[in-house]
């Protein structure tokens, strides 16, 4: 298991294809993405790496992450996510990931905060189908119907699906594809939606649920890595 990427979502656009056929892809941002600490297992008992996205200014960090930052050599970020990994797939701090840790046709999850709706009733919190246009039926078409019983148990059980606040909360959408990379741009094209809205971070990850492609790198896509072609590799001794 390797680590996933920290990204901004931009917003949606389309690809389209040499047939002329077009994609629909969410864009994401990928701005100076390092790690930032490491958890091994002797010292903090899991194994894990923290990444940070993009700057923050020094006067808007506390003093406390000044020194967190000043430990591990990197500018300040904005945003910190941590993921789980594999012992041999941990990164020293410093390390700089690509874009190109993802590969296109590549399926990922995608975890991030939905978009915040409110007050909201059953019907569209919980795709409740509402009451009948008619037979009977006066003002209440679109009311979630009885909550409860009569004199037993004579009560609301909690965790009743009513009305209620909707939206931002933590979302993970499983299976969705890599369109495209530009890893010089640091951008990655997810086809179709992402959680959350436009200036969101969202968690990329392996998905847990498909196998990881063969020609994806291991431990992972560091910026400015460059393999050496297998003539020019030096020979042992």
């Amino acid at each position: 298991m390797r680590t996933g990427l920290l990204a901004k979502k931009l917003g949606m656009t389309r690809l389209f294809k040499d047939d002329g056929s077009h994609v629909p892809v969410t864009v994401l941002h990928l701005d100076e993405v390092q790690v930032v600490a490491t958890r091994t297992q002797e010292k903090d008992g899991y194994s894990a790496v923290q990444l940070g996205w993009g700057r923050a200014k020094v006067k808007n960090v506390t003093q406390p992450n000044r020194g967190h930052f000043a430990k591990a050599k990197v500018e300040p970020k904005a945003k910190l996510a941590e993921f789980r990994v594999a012992e041999d797939a941990l990164l020293e701090p410093g390390a700089a990931l690509s874009a190109e840790h993802f590969v296109a046709g590549q399926k990922v999850d995608v975890c991030g905060t939905s978009k915040g709706k409110g007050f909201a009733g059953a019907m569209k919190r919980w795709n409740f189908s509402g009451l009948e246009a008619t037979h009977g039926v006066s003002i209440s078409h679109r009311s979630h119907g009885s909550t409860g019983n009569r004199q037993d148990p004579g009560k609301t059980f909690k965790n009743k699906k009513m009305a209620g606040h909707l939206g931002v909360e933590r979302v993970t959408t499983l299976n969705l594809e890599v369109a495209a990379v530009d890893a010089e741009k640091g951008l990655l094209m997810i086809k179709g939606a992402v959680p959350g809205s436009k200036g969101g971070y969202v968690l990329v990850r392996d998905a847990v649920k498909r196998a990881r492609p063969a020609d994806a790198p291991y431990p992972a896509g560091l910026a400015g890595a460059v393999e050496m072609p297998a003539a020019e590799a030096p020979s042992e001794g």
